[in-house]
């Protein structure tokens, strides 16, 4: 690419490079704290714990940025791909969770468990990264566009919950629930987020989310609905401690009856990270065919596998490649590997600083839930895109019709599976597992038309493609 002015193996200035990786690090930084954000709201987690989580999640995609960039052996990339906190696996973590706590578990064992899922159902994409050809022809366009959308469309309900007070408001001061300041407050930050967003200046379209925020998080404390009262515990510096919410608390129970919902979302982050990479590298100059870049394909996939176990150990979520930051980079012109280097060190230098993750950690929900909204629409909205790259025909209209059919009916109407045995339900109660389930047994099992399903290489969905 003829407008590239550092190459992969390129060496720019340690000036340049830090200036290349802030830019990356505000495109990134409020799509990697904003999951743990709102499982620590969903989970009812008290500050310092949220605080902790949300450092980790900021230190785990330090340490997995730099695994991914620098590439060990067969593991990781090579390029400039960034790792953060996946969005996907958001409803299926609360959902998991919310098991723990209603059979009357505390929040550590909600958390160790989750972790402990989280790190099984890793292994499932390090074995998928050694497919890839394969799942390209059995997880098509349609189907992970059917998964993406359901992911989107369930945890719209998170969103709306969070602009009118949040889940905590709504069980202990309904009266307060969906007041106007409340609603003002998110509208606010949707506004702020959709002016900038169409701004013509991709510096500022690639901050909407985080001045959205920040304007938000102003005027809610000016309104004195900030508590930094909160922040008294929380520290200010603390080392990484795997598995520190402890193995004895894990409910293995729980974990059993999550591990299928896992294992889907960690198949169609697999075939998302493959439409990742491969834009990673179409932007960075660098090969999209031949040995070189299959080799580079499996090993970001491998890579992205490893890193997400390792985010279980030091309490965090499952990581993957982030797509906004190929933006960046043809925005910069720069895509040498040692910008990653940069980024991979910011992150792990503030996430070990907790107090950092409990700034964010009390947030409003009303001003989380602004943007949130946005986020979640732009997941539903990015599957939609996706099974329009495919060719629709009734074949496709019937896989669509009974996997969003099956997969909202049991989140409308959950009662349905009150005959199931306990495991069976928590598996099936997921929109995204019985609709992802159907997608993939009706896309093996119906006859094709002559008329072949066009594949492409999508990037990743979530609310960073807004970006």
């Amino acid at each position: 690419m003829s407008d590239m002015i550092y190459r992969l193996d390129d060496k720019p200035s340690a000036p340049q490079s830090f200036f290349a990786a802030l830019q990356h690090l505000m495109a990134i930084f409020v799509g990697i704290v904003t999951p743990p954000i709102i499982i620590s709201g969903a989970l009812g987690l008290d500050v310092k714990m949220s605080s902790f989580i949300i450092s980790m999640a900021l230190f785990a995609s330090g340490l997995s940025t730099f695994i991914q960039v620098k590439k060990f052996g067969p593991i990781g990339s090579g390029l400039l791909s960034i790792q953060g906190t996946s969005f996907t696996f958001l409803g299926s973590v609360i959902a998991a969770g919310l098991a723990v706590k209603a059979g009357g578990g505390g929040a550590e064992a909600a958390l160790a468990t989750i972790f402990a899922v989280c790190f099984l159902g890793s292994f499932v994409e390090m074995a998928f990264s050694r497919f890839i050809p394969f799942l390209k022809r059995i997880i098509t366009p349609l189907v992970s566009g059917i998964v993406v959308t359901l992911i989107g469309m369930s945890l719209i309900r998170v969103g709306i919950t969070d602009i009118a007070g949040g889940q905590y408001v709504k069980d202990n001061i309904p009266e307060a629930f969906a007041s106007l300041s409340n609603l003002g407050l998110a509208a606010l930050v949707l506004i702020i987020i959709v002016v900038l967003n169409r701004s013509k200046k991709s510096f500022v379209r690639m901050s909407a989310i985080f001045i959205g925020l920040l304007v938000g998080y102003i005027v809610a404390a000016i309104l004195g609905k900030v508590n930094f009262g909160r922040l008294s515990g929380v520290a200010i510096i603390q080392a990484p401690i795997p598995f520190r919410y402890g193995l004895a608390n894990i409910q293995w129970d729980v974990v059993l009856g999550s591990l299928i919902p896992f294992m889907l979302l960690y198949l169609i982050t697999t075939v998302e990270s493959i439409g990742d990479l491969t834009a990673t590298s179409m932007v960075s100059g660098e090969p999209i065919e031949g040995d070189v870049y299959m080799k580079r394909i499996a090993g970001g996939v491998l890579g992205d596998g490893i890193n997400s176990a390792l985010a279980a150990i030091f309490n965090s979520f499952p990581n993957t490649t982030f797509s906004q930051n190929n933006g960046v980079i043809q925005m910069t012109g720069v895509a040498s590997r040692r910008v990653g280097f940069w980024i991979a060190g910011m992150l792990a230098l503030v996430g070990l600083f907790p107090i950092v993750g409990g700034l964010f950690s009390i947030i409003p929900p009303p001003v989380l839930g602004g943007a949130t909204i946005i986020m979640f629409g732009t997941v539903a909205a990015a599957g939609i895109r996706i099974i329009a790259s495919s060719t629709i025909d009734r074949r496709g209209v019937l896989i669509m019709a009974i996997s969003f059919g099956l997969g909202l009916g049991v989140t409308f109407v959950p009662e349905v599976l009150k005959n199931f045995a306990p495991i069976l339900k928590t598996i099936f109660s997921s929109a995204i597992t019985t609709g992802g389930l159907t997608a993939i047994f009706l896309n093996i099992v119906l006859p094709r038309s002559l008329k072949k399903e066009k594949v492409t290489n999508e990037p990743k969905s979530g609310f960073e493609d807004m970006n």
